[in-house]
């Protein structure tokens, strides 16, 4: 990504927007990024979708963030998700949007959905919690076990196990506890 910061300032191309298009162009990757400046935000989702981006209303301003719960935690309106390979600039003009990569098929990464979200978001238009659910339904349909209880990994295991348990009718229990009064050290 270093690289394309200086491709956005070394850039032939004229204008902000211009020059961090012609800089991404470049890069090779998943992305979500946003540019302050001086008088505008510009927000920026690589072309395949691979890395979630929503924009959301708080009051009069316009917020960017990789998740919606995000939005819930500021008390933000969950306005939209950004497509991908769009570019939306926020300035004292409103807000444009414009498309300047070249169309790719969709390629949402797949560990927003297992590991990385929080379960209260929405990502790629739809309920991580309920992603995960269905993840432990499908994962009981497919591999049966002999076993006494199905115990979830805190915390992003709890919806999996959950759709697990309900799917194979073995009892959930909450056997292994995260600490919430631990902190985490490096």
């Amino acid at each position: 990504m270093a690289g394309s910061v200086h491709a956005s300032r070394s850039s032939q191309a004229f204008g902000l927007q211009r020059r961090v298009a012609d800089a991404l162009n470049r890069v090779e990757g998943a992305f979500s990024i946003l540019v302050l400046v001086k008088d505008r935000l510009v927000a920026v989702r690589d072309p395949f979708g691979f890395r979630p981006l929503v924009m959301g209303r708080l009051g009069t301003g316009v917020v960017f963030a990789s998740e919606t719960s995000a939005f819930d935690i500021i008390g933000a309106e969950y306005v939209r998700e950004v497509e991908p390979g769009e570019m939306v600039v926020v300035n004292s003009d409103g807000t444009q949007s414009s498309s300047p990569f070249p169309r790719q098929r969709r390629r949402a990464c797949v560990f927003e959905h297992i590991y990385f979200s929080r379960p209260s978001s929405a990502v790629f238009g739809r309920s991580v919690y309920m992603s995960r659910y269905r993840f432990g339904e499908i994962l009981a349909g497919v591999s049966q076990v002999d076993a006494d209880i199905v115990v979830p990994v805190p915390e992003s295991g709890i919806p999996s196990a959950l759709g697990y348990a309900q799917a194979s009718g073995i009892p959930f229990q909450m056997a292994i506890m995260r600490s919430s009064y631990v902190g985490r050290f490096g």
